[in-house]
Formats: C-alpha cells, sequence, structure tokens
C-alpha cells in the first residue's frame, strides 16, 4: 500500500472527497514529520512508536573503490511497533495463535 491507496480506502471506507481524505492523509504525515524534527516522540497507541535516533559518525568503504570514507553522524527516524501489531502480524489466519 502507498499514500495514494491509503488516501482512495480513507475517502471510500468514509465516504469523503478524495482532496479532503488527501488532506487529512498528509496532515498526519506533517505533524509526525514536525514532531520528530523537534526531537520528539509520536505515541500512537496500539499502533506503535516513532522516535529519532542518533547514529554515530563511522568509518565506511566505498564500494567502487574500496576506499575507506567517514560517514557523518546522523539522525534516523525509527519505528517500534506496538503490542498488537505484533500480535496482529503473528496470528496465522482463520484462528487464534498456538501457544
Amino acid at each position: 500500500m502507498n499514500k495514494n491507496d491509503l488516501i482512495d480506502a480513507i475517502a471510500e471506507e468514509h465516504e469523503l472527497t478524495k482532496t479532503f481524505a488527501r488532506d487529512l492523509v498528509e496532515g498526519i504525515f506533517d505533524r509526525i514529520s514536525e514532531a520528530a524534527k523537534r526531537g520528539e516522540e509520536v505515541a500512537i497507541f496500539g499502533f506503535g512508536k516513532f522516535k529519532v535516533a542518533d547514529r554515530k559518525a563511522r568509518k565506511g568503504r566505498n564500494p567502487q573503490t574500496g576506499e575507506p570514507v567517514k560517514i557523518a553522524a546522523s539522525k534516523n527516524l525509527k519505528f517500534e511497533q506496538a503490542k498488537a501489531i505484533k500480535e496482529l502480524l503473528n496470528t496465522k489466519r482463520g484462528g487464534s495463535r498456538k501457544k
């Protein structure tokens, strides 16, 4: 599923115009992005958390030449799934999961 598929599904399910559904979806992504830029954690109950993680500077290799290169420190957005999503993903269709 891509962003347009999500917009189409929301518009159809809730009988909204695609323009309004697009504004909603883009607004959600904008709020998550803005919070991440400020270094804030975004927790969506039952779905998961988006967290900003710092990556340290490190050494790497140019794959074409094999020469060592310095990779600068950076920030990365990580997603940690909620228990409910993990269980959903690991439950077999048509029945409960055996323990």
